[in-house]
């Protein structure tokens, strides 16, 4: 039997997880912005730290961009202290305000309107977005076709044999967006509002520890490719988080155990 491709990989791994955890709800946020606060303030720490940033900046009425605005800066420092790093984050999200009524006149659908290169290059350019930032909120608020990278995707890639640890961050999402493209896995896969099929069908109940509840942005419309995208991150979260463990990895227990080479098998 020939061993699998890197592409073959990806596809049986999004295939697996698919099946047995079902569609994960990423991202857990009720609008556009609320998300892409969610994405600065998820830099460097757990989400259960930016929910409660997130709780206290609903509670001040200020999660929107207006609200941002006008808070003044050592208020936004408090209201999001427990994200960690709280003076660097207050001041990028003034700064993404900034850019958003400078550049698109405080219009959040002018900016996604954008071709995802050019906007993508644009969120780049700004003090504290890097590559995973700026695709997370290309792919979860924007509905664009990006493929989110992040330390999970690293580690599990590595141990499966599909691309080292130490590759770059354009060679990871280049391999996983061509991968998750194909247009058998994107038309049988995929979960659209009109119903389910596929893979996603036989798991009815949300699993794993990166699943959450319906939100207005987990069921928002987009394309076929950015919702495979979308899952597959969602999967691998829960995957990482539950067993692709950085150390001691429960391997055994994972539903992609079997996947991996025997190089990479616990030993006793």
């Amino acid at each position: 039997m020939q061993p699998l491709s890197s592409h073959e990989k990806i596809v049986t791994i999004y295939t697996i997880l698919a099946g047995k955890l079902g569609r994960q709800h990423w991202w857990p946020a009720q609008s556009r912005f609320e998300m892409i606060v969610g994405a600065y303030l998820t830099q460097n720490t757990s989400w259960t730290n930016v929910e409660i940033s997130l709780r206290n900046l609903r509670r001040a009425r200020v999660l929107s961009v207006e609200g941002i605005r006008k808070i003044s800066i050592g208020q936004l420092e408090q209201l999001i202290r427990s994200s960690g790093y709280y003076r660097q984050k207050a001041r990028s999200l003034k700064t993404f305000v900034t850019f958003l009524d400078k550049t698109y006149g405080g219009s959040l659908t002018k900016m996604f309107s954008q071709p995802t290169s050019l906007l993508r290059e644009q969120l780049l350019a700004l003090k504290g977005v890097g590559p995973e930032t700026a695709d997370s909120i290309l792919l979860y608020a924007g509905q664009h076709p990006v493929f989110v990278v992040d330390a999970y995707t690293k580690r599990l890639a590595s141990r499966h044999g599909i691309l080292a640890e130490t590759s770059s961050y354009e060679e990871f999402r280049s391999l996983f967006e061509r991968a998750l493209s194909t247009p058998d896995l994107v038309t049988i896969n995929s979960f659209t509002k009109r119903g389910r099929t596929g893979v996603l069908a036989r798991s009815p109940q949300p699993s794993g520890l990166a699943a959450h509840k319906p939100s207005r942005m987990s069921t928002a419309t987009r394309s076929p490719v950015a919702q495979v995208f979308n899952e597959m991150h969602g999967l691998i979260v829960s995957v990482g988080k539950q067993y692709c463990l950085q150390s001691e990895p429960q391997c055994e227990q994972c539903p992609l155990g079997h996947l991996l080479p025997a190089s990479q098998m616990p030993r006793d």
